[in-house]
Formats: C-alpha cells, sequence, structure tokens
C-alpha cells in the first residue's frame, strides 16, 4: 500500500480537508464495500458521496484531517482501487449536509458503451506543462465541464462545449468533428475524471493527437502560482465552498438556493435575484407559487439559523 498522500499544507488551520478522489479499475466486487465504507464515514464523521461501480471509485469527502486519512488508508488496501488520484483542498466549515455511499452505473456518467479508459485514454500532461500545451497555436482548448461551470472560470481561449449534462459532450464531439481534425485536443475538467472518459471517446473517434490534464483544473490551482498562471476567475466545486480559486482557496461564488446555479457578486445585483428565492437564470423557469414555496422554505432556514437549529434539509 502506497502512504496516504500529504494533506496539503495551505490554509493548515483549516478544521476540515476535503479529498476529491477516483480510480478506474476492474471492480467487480464493488457492492461488498458499500456498507463498510459508510460505516467508516460514518463513524468518523466524514460527509460527503462516494461512488461505486465495476469501473472503480469516485467521490468528493470531507473531515477532520485524521478522519479522512482513515478514510484513504482503508481505500489503499482494496488491491482494485489502491494507487487512487486524490486533490486535497480545505474548507472553514463542513462542506456536506450528508452522507451517501452508492453504488452506481457508472462513477461518471457518459452514457456511451463500450467506452473503457483502462484501453484508451489521452496523454496525461501534468499541471506545470499545461501552459505550454495550451499556448500552442495548433491546440484546441475543450472544456469537458458543463455551462454552468463554464461561467464561474475557465483557461484563456477554451472552448465551451455548452452542455448541460456530460451525457451531452459525445453529440457536440461528433458535430464539431471537422473542427477538431489535423489539431492538438486538449480537454479538461474538475479533478481529471471526466476527461478520462471524454478523451477515451474521442480517441475511439479516430484522433491521436488527444492530451488532458491530470488531476485537472484542482490539481493546476494547487500547483501553478498565480502569476503564471492562464486559469481565469474560479473553479466550481460541487459542494458549499461553490468555488475554489488558486491554492484552493475557498472563491466568492455563491448558489442560487432556488436553482443551484452558481451567482457571482455581478448576478446578485439582478433585480431577478431574491436570496434563496430566484435568480435571473431560474425567474423565467418558476412559477408564482414556486416562488412563493421558496420563500416560505427560505423563511424556515433563517427562523432555524436564528434558533441555532441544524440547516433544512429542504434547502
Amino acid at each position: 500500500m502506497k502512504e496516504v498522500a500529504k494533506i496539503m499544507n495551505n490554509n493548515s488551520n483549516m478544521p476540515f480537508t476535503v479529498a476529491a478522489l477516483y480510480r478506474f479499475a476492474r471492480f467487480p466486487r464493488y457492492k461488498e464495500f458499500r456498507e463498510p465504507l459508510f460505516a467508516l464515514c460514518d463513524a468518523e464523521g466524514i460527509k460527503g458521496t462516494l461512488l461505486l461501480a465495476a469501473e472503480g471509485i469516485n467521490g468528493t469527502v470531507a473531515g477532520t484531517k485524521e478522519a479522512i486519512a482513515k478514510l484513504i488508508a482503508y481505500l489503499e488496501t482494496i488491491p482494485e482501487i489502491a494507487d487512487l488520484e486524490l486533490k486535497y483542498s480545505t474548507a472553514a466549515k463542513m462542506p456536506f449536509y450528508r452522507l451517501k455511499v452508492r453504488l452506481k452505473r457508472e462513477i461518471v456518467t457518459m452514457g456511451v458503451d463500450g467506452i473503457d479508459p483502462l484501453q484508451s485514454v489521452g496523454t496525461y500532461v501534468e499541471a506545470q506543462d499545461w501552459n505550454e500545451l495550451i499556448s500552442d497555436e495548433n491546440t484546441i482548448v475543450v472544456d469537458t465541464r458543463n455551462d454552468y461551470e463554464y461561467v464561474v472560470g475557465t483557461f484563456a481561449k477554451a472552448i465551451d462545449p455548452d452542455t448541460k449534462t456530460f451525457r451531452e459532450f459525445p453529440q457536440w464531439v461528433e458535430d464539431h468533428r471537422e473542427d477538431l481534425e489535423g489539431k492538438k485536443i486538449a480537454m479538461f475538467c474538475t479533478g481529471g475524471i471526466r476527461c478520462e472518459k471524454a478523451t477515451a471517446f474521442v480517441k475511439g473517434l479516430g484522433f491521436d493527437d488527444v492530451y488532458h490534464l491530470k488531476g485537472g483544473i484542482l490539481k493546476y490551482l494547487e500547483e501553478v502560482p498565480a502569476e503564471e498562471s492562464l486559469w481565469e476567475g474560479e473553479c466550481f466545486v460541487f459542494d458549499e465552498r461553490v468555488s475554489v480559486g488558486h491554492g484552493l482557496i475557498e472563491g466568492d461564488v455563491e448558489l442560487c438556493r432556488a436553482c443551484r446555479r452558481p451567482l457571482t457578486a455581478e448576478d446578485k445585483l439582478s433585480k431577478f435575484f431574491v436570496e434563496g428565492i430566484s435568480c435571473e437564470g431560474c425567474y423565467p423557469e418558476r412559477t408564482d407559487e414556486d416562488r412563493a414555496r421558496f420563500a416560505e422554505r427560505q423563511k424556515q432556514i433563517r427562523l432555524a439559523k436564528e434558533r441555532g437549529l441544524p440547516r433544512h434539509l429542504g434547502r
């Protein structure tokens, strides 16, 4: 078993450690580990989500530094998924409300049969080498994340496929095959896992010069100094921190509690923004009845906070 990765030193005074992890593997006995993993995390106060499937493990969880170390040590004893791809960051508050350990068909859902990153995948590019690749005029840089993630931040000159879910990404590639021909194709995502499948899919179409950012945006923001960075904005994360910046410091982006869209300070100036009730993005999608329901929910959240009670789970 490899040594448990050293928790990052940035913000070492923060009470919570966040671990983003994944590993593609042949994992036919994945169902055996749901209950042991839930029991370990529950006992250690760890919250977040772990997904188990025949193709491996994926998840982001948070807890004390010691609790996360215990979880990673346990995962590394499982031969099929040892040598995890790991990214650590920190949080001032617990960034998850509950613990979920789920059995899935895929650990990241693309919805295309036969895609196997263990057979064929793009060339990994280390964070320190990424700038050189994407600065090449013959490189097309593709953000494989969804539209709401792209608007929070992305790399300079990156293409936005304008997808709502990862399931839409294969069709975008099919629709733009001519644009990609003869180019170096550099893809990136939050932690690296989506690109494992995205590059496997693209290579399966016959493209050879396919690359992806090892460890994803999180590794880049951790390792590349801000003064050398080609990243613009912040990186959306799927927890209550909402976004992180260079050094994986918690960002300034918030969520619309009505639709879960990320909101910048400028977005909150919209006449359609009402905390917990609506934003410019979801206002035309909702009815007055919806907004009345959200207003009541927001009232209950406020009252619970004032009384020192746990946050209303219907957030």
